[in-house]
């Protein structure tokens, strides 16, 4: 574990800020070739950032408002904003309802999906470093590739000493960079405004509902953690998106890609 990642002019710089910051503002490197070369790069996407880094800021400050079945275990919205949980999933939920108000208030109709797919991607893969150099990493595990607390379990909170634990959040790093990637991809292929974005989360929603089970995040209900009811709630809502997306025939591309490609190389 290392809380502290390197001192500068007399001030200890955290692991996990670090990384964090240093994601945000790969993002941002991203958003903006991705706007540059779609030719959206304007004031008005500026603004949907914006939108995006206030909102993802207030979501992982809240996230922690209702941690307890019981309200009056809840802590109180100052409380909440003070010592919340910093969630990823607060964080993307917020960051998404931001730019939506955003883009309303400024009367923007045009879908930024798009460019925001690849750069929240890799810029959850910078980030996800931190956490892995600084958090319990997850479950016990008796797979080869599971690792094992510092000697001294201080230096490790939530940590099993003499326990091999999942590397939980490599788990994530790993899937963001190949969703990364596999939205470069698709980007040439699926052109319905908004489609990648709503790719990705379906990907990431599946895939954080499974890493749970690696995770060592308590559960609060029938087994499941409090990231997977979150999932659960929300994941109807991105499968329907994604049938209506298909029925209307926005991954037409695609298929019909394979299909040559078929015919071609028998």
């Amino acid at each position: 574990m290392r809380p502290v990642l390197f001192s500068w002019g007399g001030v200890d710089v955290g692991t996990h800020e670090f990384f964090v910051g240093a994601g945000v503002a790969i993002a941002l490197v991203v958003f903006v070739l991705e706007a540059r070369a779609r030719g959206q790069w304007n004031s008005s996407t500026v603004i949907a950032v914006c939108g995006a880094l206030i909102g993802g800021a207030v979501g992982m400050r809240l996230s922690g408002l209702l941690p307890h079945l019981s309200p009056a275990a809840n802590p109180t919205l100052l409380e909440a904003w003070e010592y919340g949980v910093r969630s990823i999933l607060g964080g993307l939920t917020g960051a998404y309802v931001g730019v939506l108000i955003a883009k309303r208030v400024i009367g923007y109709r045009v879908s930024t999906g798009d460019l925001f797919a690849p750069a929240v991607a890799i810029g959850m893969a910078v980030g996800r470093i931190g956490c892995l150099l600084t958090e319990a990493p997850g479950r016990p595990t008796a797979l080869p590739w599971a690792v094992h607390a510092p000697s001294s379990v201080a230096q490790c909170p939530g940590c099993l000493a003499g326990v091999g634990m999942h590397p939980s959040f490599l788990y994530e790093i790993i899937f963001q960079l190949v969703a990364f990637v596999g939205l470069l991809w698709l980007r040439g292929r699926v052109t319905y405004p908004g489609l990648l974005l709503t790719v990705y989360l379906a990907a990431y929603a599946a895939f954080r509902f499974l890493v749970e089970f690696t995770r060592a995040n308590p559960t609060v209900w029938l087994g499941l953690t409090r990231p997977q009811w979150f999932v659960l709630i929300l994941m109807p809502l991105v499968i329907w998106r994604l049938v209506v997306r298909f029925r209307s025939g926005a991954f037409a591309d695609v298929v019909t890609r394979r299909s040559s490609r078929r015919e071609v190389h028998p």
